[in-house]
């Protein structure tokens, strides 16, 4: 049986192993989040996929049949051009009880949520892709910030710090602890975070190739197929870069970008997230629209359950920390 690897994320959760499922637009739905809360990590159901604060509401419901153990929600703050009421989702999210809350973004200003997240008695996890943020959202009583490099799928930010550098960053400057997030897919990453400094590690496009991820067979193989050179970033000159797989569609907003600089009106045909939602659960065809994911693709060879995935990642930390590393040290 599995060793078990104790960190502040663990112990504070009461969660199993160090693996976070974090947001993930059009994936984060009751079977992958219960899956990877039973698998012994931490599931999070993503809020705004849901069309409704009353649908949010069904889709916890659900989580809550399907396992016993500990799930959070994303709640992402992004501008857009038509805002969600997004005090309506965040007060399902406090009605419904749930333990741990992950906020990404920043719009119209993060701490009336942390503050009613940290009243309801919530464990909040802040992303960011800067320390200069995570030091901000520290001064608003978060407890544990997901420090997101330039390698993450989704929006990366506008500063490009890869994580090698963040993460000791990190672990330097702040006062509460992080977990690591971007680029992150194997045992090898887990045990190289921890020696960082981090709690734990969050993964997004490693839970999409999984069995249980509630997406077509079709967009799980492409990410088996594809290699290091297959995303790509848009939308850079609107301030809001997203790292995607890199398709036709992907290739015709970055021309138009090219063409008509800071327009998002030009791209937002392309861009809106019913392509997302189409290309995911109706045609399973990875050139249908613009999806997220990494380039951590290149190291993921299989589509397994989320409970062998997690023993894995941990067997294989385990065997990193306490074998490998152990060795190289002698008095």
């Amino acid at each position: 049986k599995t060793m078990v690897i104790s960190t502040t994320l663990t112990r504070a959760l009461g969660i199993r192993h160090p693996l976070i499922q974090g947001g993930m637009h059009f994936v984060g739905y009751a079977p992958l989040v219960a899956a990877v809360s039973n698998a012994g990590g931490l599931g999070m159901i993503t809020a705004l996929t849901q069309p409704s604060p009353e649908a949010l509401r069904e889709e916890i419901q659900l989580c809550k049949s399907l396992t016993d153990k500990p799930f959070g929600v994303n709640l992402t703050l992004l501008p857009t051009l038509q805002p969600p009421n997004y005090k309506a989702y965040a007060d399902v999210v406090e009605d419904e009880g749930i333990p741990v809350i992950e906020t990404a973004g920043h719009f119209k200003g993060l701490e009336p949520f942390v503050t009613q997240f940290k009243a309801a008695g919530a464990f909040v996890m802040h992303k960011c892709v800067t320390v200069r943020h995570a030091l901000s959202a520290q001064r608003l009583g978060v407890d544990m910030i997901s420090m997101d490099g330039f390698e993450c799928a989704g929006h990366p930010g506008e500063e490009d710090i890869p994580n090698w550098i963040l993460f000791a960053q990190a672990s330097e400057k702040l006062d509460i602890p992080f977990v690591a997030s971007g680029g992150c897919a194997t045992g090898a990453h887990l045990a190289a975070a921890l020696a960082l400094g981090a709690e734990g590690m969050n993964m997004g496009t490693r839970w999409m190739a999984t069995q249980e991820a509630p997406i077509k067979q079709g967009i799980k193989q492409a990410i088996v197929d594809a290699d290091v050179n297959s995303t790509t970033l848009i939308m850079r000159s609107v301030r809001n870069t997203e790292r995607v797989y890199k398709n036709a569609a992907a290739l015709e907003v970055q021309a138009i970008e090219a063409e008509h600089p800071g327009d998002f009106e030009k791209i937002g045909h392309l861009v809106k997230g019913e392509n997302y939602r189409k290309a995911f659960q109706e045609t399973g065809d990875p050139n249908d629209g613009i999806w997220s994911a990494g380039p951590v693709m290149a190291l993921i060879h299989d589509i397994p359950t989320c409970a062998d995935l997690c023993e894995t990642i941990v067997t294989d930390a385990e065997a990193i920390i306490t074998g490998r590393l152990q060795g190289m040290v002698s008095r």
